[in-house]
């Protein structure tokens, strides 16, 4: 416990006796003392950058070594050191100021001062550790500087984030808002490859004596905060060489500085840019390009190394088209960057029907991000989009990326630019959180001899480096000398850096390790074309040094032409290259990036992506390509739906209509089969009809053939009867020469029905009509005929003589070729206007193309029905005047059943037509023409048959005798 001491705020040093004094600000270390020093600061709210503290065997007023903070005007509490440092006794302690000391076994009077002032937040405390102390090996890990130096004759400013402090384990406090029980110290190493490329440029350059002979190029590096907060107090140090740094004030007059080099974070760039623009000093950025950066009446002293990839999103885009991902989410950084990709992205993915399924736009600082994407994460989880694009950098990302790493979200798949590197937490992504990642990275030249130089680099070979030792130390069993935590050469042998895993140092520069190749030779060539002007123009003062100022060298920047490939970004050409790797992190660890396709955007249509699916690994969850889509695809033989309300990428799915097919997955509309063909069930295809008629060989054809003929068979068999028994009187008794008439007559319509059955062409369909409807119209003129017969020999009122002449003369048998001719005469009608001609149907049977007939004229063809079905209907009158004539051998009543059959055939025939199509339209023409045949047949003929042969005892004359009502019998001779 410390009691009655209040200690102004500022630098403290030991005077070099039991004294300690309080020196200026303008002195930051007291030079004069035995080189221990002091140092006591009170920050604000515990938010200080704290430097390393080193133990040693300080005594200061009972103070044990370590690190010391207020907790309250006349209270002091230790922190212990390690990876993180806990309080021992107050828990509820406030940072008030740090304690830190160097001396031995000495006790120190302090002087009795009041009113503790507190600093800005932030301020960092220079301080010289002394060179007696004692470390151990995880002190020596939490001591170093913050910039280190490699001399020459001009340097290079160099701003980049390798290692930085933050907090953790926040605890509730009853005054303090922001009290961290834990305080953490993070070394980048990705970002260390920028060092590496830099060292290598320069050599390379300084090697060269073809550019700037007898001029070295150097660098002050200096570590810049993952935190905007303080990004200028490196940048002011550089400048005027005080840590308190005054306007316009250069301690360091004989260091030339030649341009600053700053990135990869657009918004560091541009803090640093707001200083150095106000001295018109030359800035290069390494970070992806940004738009805001190129704004020259902003930042007209700065220059982006990097492309401008325009061509991302398209590239991204035709991903997702190859792989026919159309449902991803989105993660990008809130800013002006995420906007602008994102309306990108939609331009591109409106053309290729790609939709997204969520946006989350990230507001974040390195190690924490936005409440409400934890409130989403669930959504996120459960969405079907599968894989998700992540755009961004590493800055603006990179508590993302951690805190995705520690869900496991393993059945994702992740695509992202380079900007932002999976292996930078190798830590939380060996739980393969990440496996199966795409990453876009724009192509670049690769350095040859960059492998050879990455093999020779070693702490001993660069002694300057602040983070070669702890490397060596982590991963080559290297120990720290306890006085001043120099390494000591007892290492691993043929220690590189070529040994370490990839994810941690790479063989091969990065994009924006390249960045840093190309800005450090702009320069060099720059400087090289402006001495050579100064040569022209006045000779040196000195051999080997240049005299200008950092603002001369803006217009040999913008008017460098190095090279095409090293040009800045307005000298370059559009055409973004893509190089596509899959983050292979499977077994835990592994950590490699590989080349598995690339993008070309100025290539051909369909050949701007290339890709080697096989030596893609996809996460371990999937044993094939993975899907992303709203909507199951729709297989062939369907075709997708708009749902209302979704978007256009979630449909439904129904199958095709008849006669369309889709042979594709997810078609719009189906395709309509030509005539000629038709769609098989699975409405894949389309398969080419097959020709078809009523043919013989078919079951239908068969049957109405054998019906055919077994029909005409009996109409020959009861002709032949009825010439044979000629002369008996049932033959003689109804007209004889007309009952022979109608018995050929009905022959030929049984037989004509083969003109509509087997192979057809135009002469047969003309044949169809005319033998049909003539037969037809002989046959009814005949039973007319014979019905007329009867009619006069019973019912007549003329005189006999009359009558006599009228059966004498046969004048009944004129009605047939009086109906014959009138026939013929609709017959010429018909085939003189529309005659019947060879068609086909390729609708009436699936499958099937059906050769038929087309009656050419409907009316026509209605008409000769309606003809014979009038012929029929006089028929059916004269026959039913007859019915109840005397019955010996009458057949009035067979005629009236014969016509009526007949006439309700043809009346049902009619419609059943018209509703059936193909063969079985044929085949019901042809049974209609068999059963009205039969009916005439069966009704007339029939009874006769029977008689004749059944019955012969009534077919005689002395039977005809002995019937009553003999008298009236007439017998109808022929």
């Amino acid at each position: 416990m410390l009691n009655g001491f209040r200690l102004f705020s500022g630098h403290w040093g030991f005077s070099g006796q039991n004294e300690v004094m309080y020196p200026s600000t303008e002195t930051p270390m007291l030079r004069n003392g035995t080189g221990e020093g002091l140092v006591i600061t009170c920050p604000c709210g515990g938010e200080v950058e704290a430097p390393m503290v080193a133990d040693a065997s300080l005594d200061v007023l009972g103070l044990s070594p370590g690190l010391w903070v207020f907790s309250g005007p006349e209270t002091m509490m230790k922190v212990d050191l390690g990876l993180s440092w806990k309080t021992q006794d107050f828990k509820n302690a406030r940072v008030l100021g740090y304690l830190l000391g160097k001396a031995a076994n000495r006790k120190w009077k302090l002087p009795n001062r009041e009113n503790c002032a507190a600093l800005k937040n932030g301020e960092r405390i220079f301080h010289n550790l002394c060179h007696v102390c004692a470390y151990n090996s995880t002190e020596c890990f939490f001591k170093i500087k913050e910039d280190f130096h490699h001399k020459g004759d001009v340097d290079i400013g160099v701003f980049f984030p390798i290692h930085t402090y933050f907090t953790g384990d926040k605890v509730s406090h009853s005054h303090v808002l922001s009290y961290f029980n834990k305080f953490y110290l993070r070394y980048n190493l990705k970002n260390y490859e920028f060092i590496l490329a830099l060292v290598f440029a320069i050599e390379k350059i300084n090697r060269n004596s073809d550019l700037l002979p007898n001029i070295s190029l150097g660098f002050d590096f200096y570590n810049t905060p993952y935190g905007e907060k303080n990004i200028l107090g490196s940048a002011l140090f550089w400048f005027t060489g005080m840590h308190d740094p005054l306007s316009n004030y250069n301690c360091v007059k004989e260091r030339k500085s030649a341009a600053a080099l700053t990135g990869p974070s657009w918004a560091k760039s541009a803090h640093i840019a707001t200083l150095l623009q106000l001295y018109k000093f030359p800035q290069l950025t390494i970070g992806p390009f940004d738009p805001i950066l190129s704004d020259q009446s902003q930042f007209n002293s700065l220059y982006q190394m990097a492309p401008k990839g325009t061509s991302l999103s398209l590239a991204i885009v035709s991903l997702m088209v190859h792989f026919s991902w159309n449902w991803v989410g989105l993660l990008l950084p809130d800013d002006h960057r995420g906007t602008e990709f994102l309306s990108d992205f939609r331009k591109n993915m409106e053309k290729n029907t790609v939709c997204i399924a969520f946006v989350e736009m990230i507001s974040s600082t390195w190690t924490s991000f936005s409440y409400k994407f934890w409130a989403n994460l669930g959504k996120i989880q459960e969405s079907l989009a599968n894989v998700i694009i992540i755009y961004g950098d590493s800055d603006s990302l990179q508590g993302l990326m951690l805190n995705l790493g520690k869900h496991f979200l393993t059945w994702k798949v992740w695509v992202m630019n380079s900007q932002w590197d999976v292996t930078n937490h190798a830590d939380y992504f060996l739980v393969d959180s990440f496996h199966g990642s795409l990453i876009f990275s724009l192509q670049h030249e690769q350095m040859a001899e960059f492998p050879n130089f990455i093999k020779t680099v070693n702490p001993f070979n660069y002694p300057e480096d602040i983070y070669l030792p702890k490397l060596w130390a982590l991963f080559f069993q290297c120990s720290f000398s306890e006085l001043d935590c120099q390494l000591v050469e007892r290492c691993q042998p043929n220690a590189s850096l070529e040994l370490l895993p990839r994810h941690i140092i790479g063989m091969t520069m990065r994009e924006e390790s390249y960045n840093v190749y190309k800005a450090v030779y702009i320069v060099a060539h720059s400087l090289h074309e402006m001495s050579l002007q100064q040569v022209q123009m006045q000779p040196f003062e000195s051999e080997n040094k240049m005299v200008f100022f950092p603002w001369q060298l803006h217009h040999f920047l913008r008017n460098n032409h190095v090279r095409d490939k090293l040009a800045l970004y307005w000298k370059q050409e559009l055409d973004d290259k893509y190089d596509i790797l899959n983050f292979w992190n499977f077994p835990k660890g592994l950590g490699l990036k590989v080349k598995v396709g690339t993008f070309i955007p100025n290539a051909p249509q369909g050949q701007q992506l290339s890709l080697s699916e096989k030596l893609i690994q996809w996460p371990k969850i999937y044993s094939k390509i993975p899907q992303s889509v709203c909507s199951k695809s729709c297989e062939p033989g369907f075709r997708k739906v708009s749902l209302e309300g979704k978007a256009v990428c979630c449909y439904g799915c129904i199958p095709c209509p008849d006669n369309a097919i889709s042979n594709e997955t997810d078609m719009d509309q189906c395709m309509k089969c030509p005539e000629s063909h038709y769609a098989n069930t699975e409405k894949m295809q389309c398969l080419q009809k097959v020709v078809s008629f009523l043919d013989y060989k078919g079951p239908l054809g068969m049957s109405l053939t054998t019906i055919a003929l077994c029909l005409s068979v009996v109409t020959a068999v009861v002709l032949g009867l009825f010439v044979k028994q000629r002369n008996t009187p049932i033959v003689k008794a109804n007209n004889r020469t007309l009952s022979y008439t109608l018995l050929i007559t009905l022959n030929i319509c049984f037989l004509c029905t083969f003109l509509f059955i087997g192979s057809l062409n135009t002469t047969t369909c003309i044949l169809q009509q005319i033998i049909f409807g003539g037969a037809f119209t002989v046959a009814l003129a005949t039973v007319l005929a014979k019905a007329i017969t009867v009619v006069i020999a019973f019912k007549v009122t003329f005189p006999s003589r009359v009558v006599r002449w009228l059966i004498i003369t046969k004048a009944p048998n004129f009605i047939i070729p009086i109906c014959t001719v009138m026939y013929l005469v609709l017959c010429a009608i018909w085939l003189g206007s529309s005659p019947p001609f060879l068609d086909q149907d390729a609708h009436a049977e699936h499958g099937h193309i059906i050769i038929m007939c087309n009656k050419g004229s409907a009316f026509a063809f209605h008409g000769v029905l309606g003809y014979l079905c009038s012929l029929a209907l006089g028929s059916y009158t004269m026959a039913f005047l007859s019915r109840n004539l005397p019955d010996t051998f009458n057949e009035a009543k067979f005629l009236s059943f014969s016509m009526l059959v007949f006439f309700c055939v043809w009346v049902t025939f009619l419609p059943v037509y018209h509703s059936t199509k193909g063969k079985v339209m044929v085949a019901m023409e042809v049974f209609s023409i068999l059963a009205s045949s039969a009916a005439l047949l069966g009704f007339i003929f029939v009874p006769k048959c029977y008689i004749i042969l059944i019955r012969p005892d009534k077919n005689s004359l002395h039977h005809i005798r002995n019937r009553p009502h003999s008298s009236r019998n007439i017998l109808l001779r022929t």
